[in-house]
């Protein structure tokens, strides 16, 4: 399997926004020399602790800094914006970096009605999903039914994948576009989408058959206890978020394990540290054996938040070391690991 990385530029507490942003175009660099097939960014809006807003954005301030590693998105919530102006961002952004553009695209919307209005669109503009992905597709491959053009996006390459959110994976077999999934709701649930995904799959002329990206939360350090903690900010956060409404800046790990928590608030912590993959180099290669047998997945899309970002880098480098055997992982430096797929 690939490895690829996802970063959401999270804000520390403490630091501002803008330094996480900041920090997000150093990382890319650092996993650039450890190997790393992509590195994607995402797109939230007036959340506290997330400060990656705008990601084609961020995207081109990424891709100038690097030099090899494909640059994407994870995605751009297409319900928020109008195809046309997609089209024409990623064609700018695939006519400056040829060959490293990846198009990841998402079907949510603003999570709260203030945000909603605030970007013009209602819940249901997710419902459109499918329209707005045909016609951003037409704008990419030049033939727009409109006679509108996209014009630095006609002749570039530009892989298309789509997040799994809602009915994300039925509409990329539909169209025949990679997926990206996640085990939002378990991995049972997230294998039987995968399965529907392969069976249901129509072959097109960006993907001749399914390619599955799992995105999924690793941690990596010299002890499991140590990569559990590397865990421990963002489970907080999340559980902050469910009984607050806000995902806050991430806190460091021993002012959280030292707080007193309520029931409530302890319960959503310990299910937020659920589901992630962690450990030692070994016990996270053997995850990642049984992970690619039970789902067939091609790729890793990893993502480690902790609140020390030298922690977070060694979980990375750590995790790029993976020795190369039967079965095993491939290493992000190999040959194999870092070839651009015809599919993705």
């Amino acid at each position: 399997m690939r490895l690829s990385v996802l970063d959401r530029s999270h804000v520390g507490l403490g630091l501002s926004p803008q330094q996480a942003l900041r920090d997000t175009v150093r990382f890319a660099q650092q996993v650039e020399e450890l190997g790393y097939h992509r590195f994607w960014v995402a797109e939230h809006h007036s959340v506290p602790g997330v400060a990656g807003a705008a990601p084609t954005v961020l995207a081109a301030a990424v891709a100038a800094a690097t030099s090899r590693i494909r640059v994407g998105t994870g995605g751009v919530m297409l319900p928020n914006h109008q195809p046309l102006v997609v089209a024409e961002q990623f064609g700018v952004l695939g006519s400056l970096f040829p060959d490293r553009i990846d198009v990841g695209l998402g079907r949510s919307v603003g999570f709260t009605d203030g945000i909603r209005r605030a970007l013009g669109r209602g819940k249901e503009a997710a419902d459109g999903f499918g329209d707005q992905l045909a016609e951003l597709l037409g704008y990419l491959d030049g033939r727009s039914a409109s006679g509108v053009h996209a014009v630095p996006a006609e002749g570039l390459d530009l892989p298309v994948l789509l997040l799994a959110t809602g009915t994300g994976a039925a509409t990329a077999a539909e169209f025949g576009l990679p997926l990206v999934i996640a085990a939002a709701h378990g991995d049972d649930r997230m294998i039987r989408t995968i399965e529907e995904y392969r069976a249901n799959f129509r072959p097109s002329t960006r993907a001749a058959e399914p390619y599955v990206v799992l995105a999924r939360s690793i941690a990596v350090a010299e002890t499991t206890e140590r990569a559990r903690r590397l865990l421990v900010p963002e489970a907080w956060a999340t559980a902050y978020s469910r009984t607050h409404g806000e995902f806050p800046p991430l806190e460091a790990p021993e002012e959280i394990l030292a707080r007193s928590m309520s029931d409530r608030q302890r319960a959503q912590f310990e299910r937020a540290l659920r589901g992630h993959l962690f450990g030692t180099p070994d016990e996270v290669a053997t995850g990642l054996e049984r992970l690619a047998a039970r789902t067939g997945a091609d790729e890793v899309l990893v993502t480690t938040t902790a609140h020390d970002p030298a922690d977070r880098l060694d979980s990375y480098r750590l995790l790029s070391t993976l020795q190369q055997v039967p079965g095993h992982v491939i290493p992000v430096g190999s040959a194999a690991a870092t070839r651009t797929p015809t599919t993705a």
